[in-house]
């Protein structure tokens, strides 16, 4: 999945790259379909009356004595994907889009995203809200020095607002008259009040030790132990993001969707272990895991989700250093703890920790692979005798696809919305179907699919353009080197320690050479059965240098706009290279195990380098997919393999050919032998 929707990153670090995260829309000019300025009494039957909560919220925002108030979409853990529970801006808005941010004055209502979702938020939004099509603080805080008056107050909810969030917007009201103000209480959620979606109340269970790499008090004395060896000597780490404290504990829910997560916060002192939750939602076993009967330095002590503000704030007035994460800490903390108990990296020990797979971590997602292989082989498989017969359209082919990943053994359900997109919408990076919009799959446009799973051993992201009819030579030509630059990047030999932007050149290089390029980045982490994108590693410059046990996609794509988009993504693990000389490489070892569309491939731009390794790729599937789908009696999903497999064979070019069979002729016509 291409990561301009990257989490579990900042919301803030996404607006920031998502300008250049997605594909160019077809058009950015696009009228407003509202027509708010010319018949405010016509709007589409989409949109969401929100006159009523505006009014409500304005009447709060007067009690604050504020001039402004933001509304992030987003929760207290920076989650890329958001429960009902915590969709306040959509609720305010009317806009269901992933990606955006509101911002309400006494007379005015703005909301600011990208280009993936401007004609969805015309069609959502009613009158009372003006569309910006920006992203960032910038434009933001222009508006708000245009709407708000001399010594007005802008609040904020401290809890949806990371480090760097906080630090952008007060940094850019600086010296304007205009103060940056934490409201503790979130207003929204006073106007939303009994409407508001209740918390989940699921179950929490235990992550089976069979899919676990470490059990919960090896990961508590590992990072116990970097505690120790660090040299300001923390007396406790505190975890914001839910994927931390579910990796750290083993444990898993149901809290987000497309992420196994549940509420939660963990401060990891030297002597304790405090976890912040919903303690109704464990059963006797799960606390008798926990040890939360006894009150030593290896038993969790479990404390109300709610109470988590002010449990830190007084841990904090003791003699105290805390180890804070600071891309994945909302600023509600930063601000309670004196600058001088704070210990600020970028990333958290646990990120940095959960990001190394071992041994057993490693076994666990190369098997979720295989399993992936199996269903989207169906799925392809499937697709080839039904597109020609007009009756699927992408929508009901993503349907499909989940139903087949479904059906396998420890599969939880997707790792994503499927982006199932046929034709122009594939130059759309990031458009997923929806039942209301989509269109019909053909064998004349090319089909681009985005998806993956969430397996109790490892989570899955896996993306493949095919076309069943005749590809143009253009389509044929980019296709072709968006394989060869994911082939390029999967069998480089780098040295241990390289920065992924140094890394991903390799990935564009044999589009550049034609004047070719994509606009997203090339690759991002993933978890075991944790986050589809997976903070810090990938490609981009803010993440960890590559190392050894790290998995990471690779995903080149080229993008036309209003005809096609092609994507290949495969994961890959770090490891080892074998060099001629001693030193320290490291290369790829792709995990992703399903063919590339053989109709698409021009093999005459592939080098004999290129060609031996796609063979190599082929043979693997084989030996690991192939005894999979005989072991299920999938016979002709076996022999599609088969066929989909066969080693791929050097050819002379075109003119090279038409140039021999033309000297043969000339011989034959003159009556010498050839």
């Amino acid at each position: 999945m291409a990561w301009a929707s990257w989490g579990c990153c900042p919301w803030l670090v996404l607006l920031s790259v998502c300008a250049w995260g997605h594909a160019k829309p077809v058009d950015l000019r696009r009228e407003n379909v509202r027509n708010c300025s010319t018949n405010p009494h016509y709007l589409p039957v989409t949109v969401v009356n929100t006159t009523v909560q505006l009014t409500d919220l304005r009447q709060q925002m007067q009690t604050q004595n504020l001039s402004a108030y933001i509304i992030p979409n987003t929760d207290a853990h920076m989650s890329e994907y958001i429960g009902e529970h915590d969709k306040r801006l959509t609720w305010m808005t009317g806009f269901t889009g992933s990606s955006g941010i509101a911002v309400v004055t006494m007379g005015k209502a703005g909301l600011w995203t990208d280009s993936r979702y401007w004609t969805q938020a015309e069609q959502e939004m009613d009158c009372n809200w003006e569309l910006h099509k920006e992203v960032g603080s910038t434009p933001i805080v222009n508006w708000l020095l245009n709407e708000t008056p001399a010594g007005g107050r802008v609040g904020f909810d401290p809890l949806l607002f990371s480090i760097g969030t906080w630090k952008s917007y007060d940094t850019a009201l600086q010296g304007s008259d205009r103060e940056l103000v934490s409201i503790t209480t979130n207003l929204v959620d006073l106007v939303w009040g009994s409407k508001r979606p209740p918390v989940p109340s699921q179950p929490i269970y235990v992550l089976q030790e069979a899919f676990t790499g470490s059990t919960w008090q090896e990961k508590v004395s590992n990072i116990r132990s970097q505690m120790q060896k660090h040299r300001k000597a923390p007396t406790a780490v505190l975890l914001s993001m839910l994927d931390e404290t579910a990796w750290l504990f083993n444990l898993r829910s149901s809290d987000i969707p497309y992420n196994p997560f549940f509420y939660s916060y963990t401060l990891l002192t030297d002597s304790s272990i405090r976890l912040f939750v919903n303690k109704s939602r464990f059963n006797s076993e799960t606390l008798q895991y926990l040890n939360s009967s006894c009150t030593g330095p290896m038993c969790v002590q479990l404390e109300d989700y709610s109470q988590v503000y002010n449990s830190v704030q007084a841990y904090a007035s003791g003699a105290v250093r805390i180890w804070i994460g600071t891309s994945n800490t909302m600023y509600a903390f930063y601000n309670v703890i004196p600058q001088d108990k704070i210990i600020a990296e970028t990333y958290s020990p646990v990120m940095v920790t959960k990001a190394v797979k071992n041994s057993k971590e490693q076994t666990l997602l190369k098997a979720s692979h295989v399993q992936d292989a199996v269903a989207l082989i169906c799925y392809l498989v499937w697709l080839e005798k039904n597109v020609p017969k007009g009756t699927v359209d992408e929508f009901s082919g993503a349907q499909l696809l989940d139903t087949f990943r479904g059906k396998e053994k420890f599969s939880s359900g997707p790792s994503f919305q499927t982006i199932s997109a046929s034709g122009l919408n594939a130059a759309l990076a990031h458009y997923s179907p929806s039942k209301e919009v989509h269109r019909k799959l053909t064998s004349d446009e090319m089909y681009l699919v985005d998806s993956g799973g969430q397996y109790w051993g490892g989570t899955t992201d896996i993306t493949r353009t095919v076309h069943w009819g005749t590809p143009s030579a253009f389509q044929k030509e980019a296709y072709t080197r968006v394989l060869i630059g994911n082939i390029d990047l999967s069998r480089l030999i780098f040295p241990a320690g390289t920065s992924g932007p140094m890394l991903e050149a390799f990935a564009r290089k044999a589009l550049w050479e034609v004047g070719l390029n994509y606009g997203h980045g090339t690759g991002h982490g993933i978890g075991n059965f944790l986050c589809v994108h997976e903070w810090p590693v990938g490609f981009h410059s803010s993440g960890l240098t590559m190392g050894k046990g790290m998995f990471t996609s690779i995903e080149p794509g080229y993008y036309q706009d209003g005809e096609f988009g092609i994507r290949l993504e495969d994961v890959a693990l770090v490891v080892e290279a074998k060099t001629k000389y001693p030193g320290t490489y490291l290369t790829f070892e792709v995990v992703s195990l399903v063919p590339y569309d053989r109709n698409l491939i021009d093999v005459r731009l592939l080098s004999p380098e290129q060609l031996q390794y796609l063979n190599r790729y082929y043979q693997t599937i084989r030996e690991k997919v192939g005894p999979e789908l005989e072991k299920r009696q999938l016979l002709e999903e076996f022999k599609w393999l088969q066929q989909h497999t066969e080693p791929l064979s050097a050819r002379a070019p075109r003119t090279t050919f038409l140039a021999s069979l033309l000297a043969a002729s000339t011989l034959a016509i003159l009556g010498w032998s050839v």
